[in-house]
């Protein structure tokens, strides 16, 4: 298909950003909980390599599915993928508050079909699992490797450091690592896994623990609240804490940060620009094309003003396209005219014989 034929401005509507964030988070449960079916036993309760090698296989399970899905729906929805990463997203500035909970209650049905899918797989192998046994849920005390207070603090403490790297990488001023960002971020939750996979079995998503808990028995339920609590303040922590400390690469979205009654327009969408060729064709993934400079979703549409061009960073607003498109450089002004010479005398002009009749030399020629 040749690049003409390609449309790349058409922006993804609201129900497609729903069904990204519902199916990565479907995919995300399925293999990284889907791993930890296969090797929670090892992981937990064996200390030598086989353990070790079960820490090592969920980790990266649970990462590479994050790499996965952010390449895929990253240009879509911004791949959250995580109510935390939501909420944090809303508090830095990135997303509406009204875009956030759409996100979260999407991320959280895909979990719980994720679940659902793991499960019945589950039932139809020969793993000896059943509905009631741990489904890579996740726990504390009897049920995991800390007991209450470490439990919070592992969850609240990894997802913050999870966060804060997924605002930083997406940061609008960091366009040098735009295109890694996924990479970063997968290789993050991968490390996160490795640290606390020994202690609570590793949420730092409360879509992720809240789509296994219902298949996991009563105690995994009990003690699913810890796991939504803990992860929703990490990311809180980390989504004010950012651009308070390091500031906003643009403008905060309408409806967000807090203020939460403000704006509240699904049109932003924090986007993590991970599908970005060239600095200067990077595409909106909201609502608007993003204007130069700026992060990707995060657009005020300009005001022209008394008829004026609006022209930044050699890019200039087109009211007819709603688009930022290369400013048409003004043409040269034309070099004036040169005089032109002046004629030669013409030695005969003017010149009658006199009116004697004396003879006369007439002038040269």
């Amino acid at each position: 298909m040749s690049e003409e034929a390609v449309d790349t401005s058409t922006p993804p509507t609201l129900v497609q950003k729903i069904a990204a964030e519902a199916l990565g988070t479907a995919v995300l449960v399925f293999i990284g909980c889907g791993s930890a079916v296969i090797f929670t036993n090892a992981a937990r309760d064996d200390t030598g390599l086989a353990g070790l090698f079960a820490i090592t296989s969920i980790g990266l399970s649970f990462g590479i599915a994050v790499i996965a899905m952010a390449y895929t729906f990253g240009r879509v929805s911004g791949g959250h993928f995580n109510p935390a990463v939501s909420v944090g997203a809303a508090l830095g500035g990135r997303i509406s508050w009204k875009d956030a909970g759409l996100y979260s209650v999407a991320q959280i049905v895909g979990g719980l079909v994720g679940g659902l899918l793991l499960a019945l797989t589950a039932l139809s192998s020969d793993f000896g699992w059943e509905f009631g046994d741990p489904l890579g849920s996740n726990g504390f005390g009897d049920h995991g490797g800390v007991e209450l207070l470490g439990a919070l603090l592992i969850e609240f403490i990894l997802t913050f450091i999870f966060v804060t790297v997924i605002l930083g990488t997406t940061d609008a001023r960091n366009r040098a690592v735009a295109a890694m960002a996924p990479l970063t971020i997968g290789l993050t939750l991968a490390a996160i896994h490795f640290v606390a996979i020994p202690a609570t079995g590793t949420s730092v998503n409360p879509a992720r623990s809240i789509g296994v808990a219902f298949f996991s028995g009563s105690d995994a339920i009990v003690q699913l609240w810890l796991f939504i609590v803990a992860p929703l303040l990490g990311g809180a922590v980390a989504g004010l804490l950012y651009p308070l400390v390091f500031g906003h690469g643009t403008d905060p979205v309408p409806g967000s940060g807090l203020n939460f009654g403000a704006g509240g327009s699904s049109d932003p969408a924090f986007t993590q620009q991970w599908n970005q060729q060239a600095y200067g064709q990077q595409q909106a993934y909201g609502q608007h094309q993003a204007q130069p400079g700026q992060q990707a979703g995060q657009v005020a549409q300009p005001v022209p003003q008394q008829g004026q061009p609006i022209i930044q960073d050699g890019w200039q607003w087109d009211p007819a396209s709603q688009q930022w498109i290369p400013a048409q450089q003004p043409a040269a002004p034309a070099a004036p005219a040169a005089p032109a010479a002046p004629a030669a005398p013409d030695p005969q002009a003017g010149w009658a014989p006199p009116a004697s009749d004396q003879t006369q030399v007439r002038p040269p020629q």
